[in-house]
């Protein structure tokens, strides 16, 4: 029997086959019985969302949960709906940046943060050991009038950054929304912005016909064309669920998240002195530059709760992950693309085109590899891989990190699949290919002694 739902990012798998209404149903009877209250549920676009949405909604209102349906709005406009209303928490039906044929759920705390890991075990205890209380018929929840959460949202963004700088710059972006939910938001946010927006996937579609919901550059093409074409002063892809913003700058460049969270964090810094949060797996180019403006930087393991809870813990001024998913604490504690937009065209208007603010952000090169590796292998190799790094500086924060003078190399357990993963980092892409390889040898060998 299984002893673990939630994964990173919530439950996910491919529909009607793991991902079924049976599955949906009973871990909404378990988060019902968890939340205890008043829940609000919401959707991204993909065509299974109103199926296991309405078979979730079940299960909430057989455990005597009442229920707010949101309808399709981004996963950080559930967030803010729950964190600024009398509920227990939220519940998203996404699989966020996954091919279409996956949905997911994902439980949000009453505070707005995605779940911790401590409180998803509770649930997935409930769930596994079937202690479903069964109400009576006097005491069964029931679905609530829908609420617009969009705007009360929209309207937060505005109020943290600058509108009026913003619409005297006259600018005009490349919107991609990749069919998702960022559709029900970001094309009028941007408009009571004052920024022209050129959309490309900006209609609410399951499939993803424009291309697939991962920002990356091989799927980007048209964005970044466009930008050529237009005069644009920037290009803004969001993925499935509108919580990351990846940008292309005025001269039709990829911008990696790294180079757009070391961007914000400069200003963020500039702007108020104090710690950034951000994972072990995030390029030194990040500490550089929050250094260079006077402030501190702060590790933790990977994945957006933990960041967003650290940075609670610590009074950070800005945090987030190199995947282009940013927080701003003044917002709200999670991943927010509809904001991340904004405050970057602020910064855009302020102190000039994307292109030369990234010239200021320094150079490294990231090479990734993964590994099969047994679960039980894991802490072995790992401890055998540090224990053979002499006087090298290591963390143990999130697997080992193994620093160099010109980069590092990240050993990382996946917490879901039986893999490992060499992140390295260098000044160059040779230095990095050839860290990669030689950890990846390294640890290749320590399996096979194993055996």
């Amino acid at each position: 029997m299984r002893d673990r739902l939630f994964g990173t990012n919530g439950v996910r798998g491919v529909v009607n086959e793991d991902m079924n209404v049976q599955l949906a149903m009973n871990l909404g009877r378990a988060i019902g019985e968890f939340m205890s209250g008043k829940v609000a549920l919401a959707t991204d676009t993909r065509t299974s969302g109103q199926m296991l949405k309405s078979a979730v909604s079940c299960g909430l209102m057989a455990s005597g949960s009442d229920v707010i349906d949101l309808g399709i709005v981004p996963t950080p406009a559930l967030q803010y709906f729950v964190r600024t209303n009398p509920v227990k928490g939220g519940v998203m039906i996404t699989a966020s940046h996954n091919p279409p044929e996956f949905n997911g759920i994902k439980c949000v705390d009453a505070d707005g943060t995605e779940m911790p890991r401590e409180k998803e075990e509770q649930i997935e205890s409930i769930y596994f050991q079937g202690s479903f209380k069964h109400r009576d018929w006097s005491a069964v929840g029931c679905q609530l009038p829908p609420v617009n959460a969009i705007e009360p949202y929209a309207a937060a963004i505005r109020s943290l950054v600058d509108v009026e700088v913003i619409k005297e710059a006259g600018m005009s972006v490349v919107l991609d929304c990749a069919n998702g939910a960022g559709s029900t938001c970001a094309p009028d946010l941007l408009d009571t912005l004052g920024v022209r927006a050129v959309t490309l996937n900006c209609n609410p579609q399951g499939k993803f016909p424009g291309h697939p919901s991962e920002p990356t550059p091989d799927h980007l093409g048209d964005l970044i064309s466009l930008v050529r074409e237009t005069d644009a002063a920037m290009g803004i892809a969001q993925d499935g669920d509108a919580d990351r913003s990846i940008f292309v700058d005025e001269e039709g460049t990829y911008l990696f998240g790294d180079k757009s969270l070391s961007i914000v964090s400069r200003f963020a810094v500039r702007e108020k002195k104090g710690i950034v949060v951000t994972p072990v797996s995030s390029s030194s180019c990040v500490e550089d530059v929050v250094r260079e403006e006077g402030g501190e930087i702060l590790y933790t393991k990977v994945g957006a709760p933990i960041v967003a809870r650290k940075m609670i813990e610590v009074d950070a001024v800005f945090g987030g992950e190199e995947n282009g998913g940013l927080i701003f604490p003044q917002h709200q504690y999670c991943r927010d693309a509809a904001m991340t937009a904004a405050k970057m065209l602020e910064i855009v208007a302020r102190y000039g085109p994307l292109s030369e603010l990234v010239k200021d952000v320094p150079v490294y090169s990231l090479d990734k590899r993964k590994i099969r590796c047994p679960d039980s292998e894991k802490q072995r190799v790992l401890n055998e891989v540090a224990s053979r790094q002499g006087d090298l500086k290591v963390d143990t924060t999130d697997g080992l990190k193994v620093y160099f003078d010109d980069g590092w190399t990240l050993i990382r357990p996946s917490g879901t699949e039986p893999i490992m993963r060499i992140y390295s980092e260098g000044k160059s892409q040779q230095s990095a290919n050839d860290r990669g390889e030689r950890y990846e040898n390294l640890v290749r060998d320590l399996l096979s002694d194993g055996q």
